[in-house]
């Protein structure tokens, strides 16, 4: 009993601070409507973040990651992300397809995921992007939790430590308390190891 009163005293609690102090919500963009021109080139990976550790856990290891985008035919993107984890550097590519009757990227290989692209509003950074990708439970009658359900925040720039606090407390504002920085340590140069 104590446990049930004690969840709704909280539950009302929350819901009286967002109302007080209400938590941005992030602006989400259509894939087959953003200008793609305007997404292609550089970004460099800045934070994660998630409702668990484990979703964002991966992340840890990697020193810091530089992504290239790239636009091929029939709307198709490819991703190559450059990362460095301790003294190694490891290349890898993904496949993205543009569905024009959906607002999200279908991961090749995986069309399970969805991968939906926000605005760098939540970091108040015009030259950000941030990349939601979201599974299902790996047994739906069981589960009801996502598998996956995680937030990435890319820059065009490398310098930025103001953008990845507001990212942060608007993520913190949403319940999502996992997060992680790249530590940033060694540097940008890469060396590819295959």
């Amino acid at each position: 009993m104590l446990k049930e009163v004690f969840s709704l005293v909280l539950s009302l609690y929350t819901l009286l601070y967002q109302t007080i102090v209400p938590c941005l919500e992030p602006e989400m963009l259509s894939v087959n409507a953003i200008d793609r021109q305007k997404h292609l080139g550089t970004w460099y990976f800045k934070a994660a973040v998630s409702h668990r550790e484990a979703d964002i856990q991966k992340f840890r290891v990697l020193d810091n990651i530089v992504f290239t985008m790239e636009e091929r035919a029939n709307d198709t993107l490819l991703l190559t992300g450059h990362m460095r984890m301790g003294d190694n550097c490891i290349k890898q590519t993904w496949t993205y397809h543009i569905n024009l009757e959906s607002n999200d990227l279908e991961l090749e290989g995986r069309p399970q995921r969805k991968n939906l692209l926000w605005s760098g509003k939540w970091a108040e950074c015009s030259e950000c992007i941030i990349f939601q990708e979201i599974e299902p439970p790996l047994d739906k009658e069981k589960g009801t939790e996502d598998s996956l359900h995680r937030h990435m925040l890319y820059a065009r720039s490398s310098n930025s430590s103001e953008m990845v606090a507001t990212f942060l407390k608007n993520a913190a504002c949403h319940s999502m308390q996992a997060s992680v920085t790249p530590r940033q340590e060694k540097g940008e140069r890469f060396r590819y190891y295959h």
